[in-house]
């Protein structure tokens, strides 16, 4: 027995099957379609990793327990 029950000649067969309805041409263009398909969604999965990763780093510097914001400009007027 092979998948679920299907022997490896019934795979066959229906793979006989799906050649002669749609064609070896067609197959490589649905397969083809299928790579782009996959490649753009993992291009847009990373661009959208940059996206949230420039977004936590452009967020304004948290508060400190003390209530004094530490960047750069606060640490100037301390001095001043």
């Amino acid at each position: 027995m092979g998948l679920g029950g299907i022997s490896p000649w019934s795979l066959l067969l229906i793979l006989v099957i799906i050649l002669l309805l749609f064609g070896t041409k067609r197959l490589r263009n649905m397969g083809s379609d299928l790579g782009e398909t996959f490649k753009n969604f993992k291009q847009s999965m990373k661009s959208g990793e940059e996206e949230t990763s420039e977004q936590v780093s452009q967020q304004p510097p948290q508060n400190v327990p003390g209530g004094r914001v530490i960047d750069a400009e606060a640490k100037e007027k301390d001095k001043v």
